[in-house]
């Protein structure tokens, strides 16, 4: 407010000075002095207005100052009443909680003295019953004349016929149920995939002899110092062998492709007359080629017969080798491509994916083709060779199981398994040597004679059927019939046979009597 009144002072003062500069007359400074004491008159009542003003704004903003402190002052109280009831709240269930805690820990203290006196007058009972045990376990030894341990083995004795008994009823009904749902479907299925299977069994063995028109072609087959045969078998990695056979030399080597282009190569030697070094590595390469394009066709024609038409190149060749291998007499390819065509008919009926199996059975005896150049089972040969070649695993691993090489995991596992063993099995299929035929009867009369209370045991139908006698007197009508499972697994577990074979427990009691 000061500085207002100075300013209006100096205005006026201002104004005053430049009356007196430019009038300069007497009368307008007599005018200047009025109007400075007007202006010092309006100056002071304008200062008087504004202590006025300034005092009645101090007055009011002091009242508004109390009402704020004020009003603040009822909300602190508010407030502080509203926390206080809260915390009363609080501490009333506090209280009840202790109480309810308070009686909780009275009834656990009752409850507790209630469990030890329980359990003292349960030690006490548990110590009555165990010597009354003991007092009749004695008195029951006396009165049977037997010890407990004798008791027991008694006990177990009959427990252990009993679950023999069980155990054969069990297993008979098993079987009978099983045969009942499975034997109609399962033979139907075998029964079509053999009907719709046509092709024909050729009974060929893998040549190893060569026919010559006449003895003198031996001399000139040899040659001078035995240069020729030399040059032959280095060539052919074959041997020939020449002894006193009439008209007739042999080849003996592992593998079947080998021994049939040496083959290939001496009929077209003895053919042309011209024997020696050069002519035989001339006719070799000739018969080497040959034979090549056989087995490229064989295979061709196999997966063509299969219907089998992105095998690699490698699997293709391999697959044709086979036409020149043998097994027990039966053709391996011709035996790929019927075993394919079994998988495919049963995959059919079952719902399956017909083309993967009849591509695994096609393929399942491929390690055979070079199983006399790698070591291990050809199952796990083959299934390398497909794996190698890019093969889906599901199909790989049918190839490496269709021996139980590995454990069988799949439908297909089993489709392969079940169509190989019924194109090997069926009747001519194969030829077995007397020496292994009698073999095999021998080791299936040693598995069943092992057992205990065998009398004798008969192989029956060329080892598709044994006969085994028992003791009436040691074996039961149940245990026969566990008996029977028992051999037959050992069979199943320790032997390599085609097909089948049953076994059959005889139980015969005789009452022999004269009249006299």
């Amino acid at each position: 407010m000061e500085i207002v009144i100075g300013l209006v002072c100096l205005v006026v003062g201002a104004a005053i000075a430049y009356l007196v500069v430019s009038s300069g007359n007497k009368s307008k400074v007599q005018e200047a002095n009025k109007a400075i004491e007007d202006a010092k008159s309006r100056a002071s009542q304008i200062q008087d207005n504004a202590m006025r003003e300034a005092e009645s704004a101090k007055k009011s903003a002091l009242v508004e100052a109390r009402e704020e402190i004020l009003q603040l002052k009822n909300q602190q109280e508010a407030e502080n009443s509203k926390r206080r009831k809260e915390l009363q709240t609080l501490e009333n269930r506090i209280m009840q909680r202790e109480e309810s805690l308070d009686r909780r820990n009275d009834a656990l203290d009752r409850k507790e003295h209630q469990l030890s006196s329980k359990q003292s007058s349960l030690d006490k009972r548990q110590n009555e019953v165990d010597a009354l045990f003991a007092r009749q376990t004695a008195e029951l030894e006396r009165i049977c004349d037997l010890t407990r341990e004798d008791a027991h083995k008694e006990l177990l004795d009959r427990v252990r016929s009993e679950v023999v008994r069980d155990e054969a009823q069990i297993i008979r009904d098993s079987e009978q149920r099983i045969r009942a749902h499975a034997d109609k479907t399962a033979r139907m299925i075998v029964s079509t995939a053999i009907q719709r299977c046509a092709s024909d069994q050729a009974g060929e063995i893998t040549v190893t002899s060569v026919h010559i028109p006449s003895d003198d072609l031996k001399g000139r087959i040899i040659g001078r110092e035995g240069r020729n045969i030399r040059t032959f078998e280095q060539v052919s990695g074959v041997s020939l062998v020449i002894d006193d056979t009439p008209e007739t030399v042999v080849l003996s080597s592992f593998n079947p492709v080998r021994r049939e282009t040496a083959r290939v190569a001496l009929e077209n030697l003895i053919a042309d007359g011209r024997i020696h070094p050069a002519r035989i590595e001339e006719m070799y390469k000739k018969a080497e080629k040959l034979v090549g394009e056989r087995v490229q066709e064989a295979g061709e024609q196999a997966a063509f017969d299969a219907g089998i038409h992105d095998l690699h190149p490698e699997l293709i060749k391999t697959l044709g080798s086979l036409r020149y291998r043998t097994s027990f007499g039966q053709n391996v390819l011709q035996h790929s491509v019927q075993v394919s065509a079994l998988c495919g008919t049963m995959a059919a009926e079952l719902g399956f994916d017909i083309n993967m199996a009849k591509r695994a059975g096609l393929l399942h005896d491929l390690g055979k083709a070079i199983d006399h150049e790698v070591e291990g089972p050809h199952a796990v040969i083959g299934a390398d060779l497909c794996r190698r070649y890019g093969e889906r695993p599901e199909i790989v691993h049918a190839v490496e199981a269709h021996h139980a090489d590995v454990e069988p995991s799949s439908v297909l596992d089993v489709l392969v398994q079940a169509a190989d063993a019924i194109s090997a099995a069926r009747p001519g299929a194969r030829r077995e040597s007397a020496e292994n035929y009698i073999k095999r009867l021998e080791k299936l009369e040693e598995i069943s004679n092992a057992h205990d209370g065998v009398e004798r045991t008969y192989a029956m139908q060329a080892g598709r059927e044994l006969h085994v006698m028992v003791q009436p007197e040691k074996i039961s009508d149940s245990e026969a019939t566990v008996l029977a499972h028992d051999i037959a697994k050992q069979i199943e577990d320790e032997m390599e046979y085609p097909g089948q074979v049953r076994v059959v427990v005889i139980r015969e009691s005789r009452a022999v009597d004269v009249a006299k």
